[in-house]
C-alpha cells in the first residue's frame, strides 16, 4: 500500500466521534480525516480546554487509526460569501452566527480559521482543508451583464479576506487546501490559476483534489493534478457519475442530491466516471505521498456497505510509483 486510506468523517457528523472511530477501523481505513462540526473536533474546545485534544488522540490510537489533517468546510465557506444567508445559519454554531449581520459573520469565521490553523498544529497535523466562499459565484452565467473588471474586483476581495488568514497558517507551519468546487472562489483549472494569483502564490494556499467536482464540469481531474502538482496538499476519493440522456442537465434544475432527474450526482467510489488509475499515476508524477481520504457520498447506498467497499477499493487500487524502467532488467548482465 502505497498510501494512507482515511475515512473524512463530515458525512458522518450525526455519528459520536468514538462511535466513527470504532466504525471506521471495522470497515478497514487506516486512519480518520476529522471534520471540525458535530463533535468530532471542535476548534474552540480545542484552544481553551486542557485534555480535550488529547482525548481525540487517545479514541484514534484505541482503534488504531491514524491522523493528518482536519476538515473546517462549513467555516470557511462563510468567510469570503458575496452574502451571508438562511442556508449559511444552516451550517455555523450560535456562536459564530451572531446576529447573523454579512460583516459580522464573514469576520467572526475568519477569526474561526485563524484558530484552526493554531488547533491543527497543537494537534499535531501540518494540513487544513476546506472551502473559500466567493464573492463573484452569483456572477457566474455572466448574465445580468458581467464585466472582468467586477469579476476581478472579486478576487481581489477573496484574497483582502483570506490573506490575513493564510498568514497566520504561516505562522503556524500549517497549509489551507481549499477543495476546489462549485461555489468556491475556485473550481476549475483557469479559476484555480487565478485564485493563485489573487494571493501572490501564498505559501500556505494550495488545494484539496477533489475528482468528483472535476467530473461532472466534464473536464480531466488529472490535468488539475498535473497543472497544480507542488499545491496538492491533502487528497479526496470521492466520486460523481455523469447522466445526461437529452433531458437531464448539467445544471440539475434545482433538483436536490439523489433525484434521478439530474444530470449528475456523486456515488460510492468505484461507481462513477473516476479513472482512479490515471488518478494514481497522476499523484505519482506529482510525489503526493499524503493521505487518500474517502468522502463518501451517494444517496443511492447505505453507507456502510459503501464505506467498507470503498476502504477496500481504494486500497486495492493505490500503488508506488516504480523506481525503475520496466526495460531495465534487459540491460543487466
Amino acid at each position: 500500500m502505497a498510501r494512507p486510506v482515511t475515512l473524512f468523517t463530515g458525512q458522518w457528523a450525526d455519528l459520536p466521534f468514538e462511535t466513527i472511530a470504532e466504525k471506521a477501523k471495522s470497515f478497514g481505513y487506516d486512519g480518520l480525516e476529522l471534520a471540525c462540526w458535530g463533535d468530532h473536533f471542535e476548534v474552540d474546545r480545542a484552544l481553551s480546554e486542557d485534555g480535550y485534544i488529547q482525548s481525540r488522540v487517545d479514541v484514534l490510537e484505541q482503534h488504531g487509526l491514524g491522523y493528518f489533517s482536519i476538515s473546517n468546510h462549513l467555516v470557511g465557506q462563510c468567510v469570503a460569501e458575496a452574502a451571508i444567508d438562511a442556508r449559511h445559519r444552516d451550517i455555523l454554531p450560535d456562536r459564530l452566527w451572531g446576529d447573523g449581520s454579512t460583516d459580522g459573520v464573514r469576520e467572526r469565521c475568519a477569526e474561526e480559521m485563524k484558530d484552526t490553523a493554531r488547533a491543527a498544529k497543537a494537534f499535531g497535523v501540518d494540513v487544513v482543508n476546506g472551502f473559500t466562499g466567493s464573492p463573484v459565484w452569483h456572477m457566474i452565467y455572466r448574465f445580468p451583464p458581467t464585466s472582468d473588471e467586477m469579476i476581478d474586483a472579486g478576487y481581489r476581495e477573496f484574497a483582502d479576506r483570506w490573506r490575513p488568514v493564510l498568514d497566520v497558517f504561516a505562522a503556524e507551519g500549517v497549509k489551507f487546501a481549499l477543495e476546489a468546487h462549485p461555489s468556491e472562489i475556485a473550481y476549475d483549472i483557469y479559476t484555480a490559476e487565478k485564485a493563485l494569483e489573487a494571493l501572490d502564490h501564498h505559501p500556505a494556499f494550495g488545494f484539496n483534489f477533489d475528482p468528483s467536482h472535476f467530473i461532472h464540469q466534464l473536464f480531466d481531474p488529472v490535468k488539475f493534478i498535473d497543472r497544480f502538482a507542488d499545491r496538492i496538499f491533502h487528497v479526496h476519493v470521492k466520486d460523481s457519475k455523469v447522466t445526461l440522456d437529452n433531458v437531464t442537465s448539467i445544471l440539475c434544475s434545482h433538483l436536490n442530491f439523489g433525484d434521478v432527474r439530474r444530470g449528475w450526482d456523486f456515488v460510492s467510489p468505484g461507481h462513477g466516471d473516476l479513472d482512479i488509475d490515471a488518478m494514481i499515476r497522476a499523484l505519482n508524477r506529482a510525489d503526493y505521498q499524503g493521505p487518500l481520504s474517502v468522502e463518501w457520498e451517494d444517496s443511492g447506498m447505505d453507507r456502510e456497505f459503501g464505506a467498507t467497499e470503498s476502504a477496500a477499493w481504494v486500497k486495492q487500487n493505490d500503488f508506488e510509483a516504480s523506481g525503475r524502467a520496466f526495460d531495465a532488467a534487459f540491460a543487466e548482465d
